[in-house]
């Protein structure tokens, strides 16, 4: 197994670079079940903001690229049951992703609920407005 950083994933699914998008497919499409990429939360964050922000990449589109990472047998996500379980939050709704990842992370860890000052966080990922 071997880690992904998220530039290596953004080059792959964007294929906008000349030098580097080339070799980063060329290092995914060599990955197999028996030796996998590994790809941590904090990348997929990361990702999720790249795609949106820099990219300009519609909710659709960055939740479609998810969803094919966590379906594709050569990566290994971190948690990726926690990641499928916010992508659905984020894909049935308006909430950030990373809020929804926060909100089903703390749910898994067994917390009763997930307080925030953030009323978008509050309303659309499940979260509890601290008052």
């Amino acid at each position: 197994m071997i880690g992904l950083d998220t530039n290596v994933l953004v080059r792959y699914i964007m294929q906008d670079h000349p030098l580097q998008s080339p070799k980063a497919s060329a290092l995914i499409d060599a990955l197999d079940g028996a030796e996998t990429g590994f790809i941590t939360l904090v990348s997929v964050v990361e990702l999720v903001w790249v795609l949106s922000f820099s990219y300009g990449l519609s909710r659709t589109q960055v939740a479609a690229a998810l969803d094919a990472m966590v379906r594709t047998k050569q990566f290994k996500i971190e948690a990726a049951d926690q990641v499928v379980r916010a992508l659905r939050v984020f894909k049935a709704g308006k909430a950030d992703f990373a809020d929804c990842l926060i909100e089903r992370s703390a749910a898994q860890a067994g917390c009763l609920c997930t307080m925030t000052f953030d009323a978008g966080a509050a309303k659309h990922a499940g979260m509890t407005l601290v008052t």
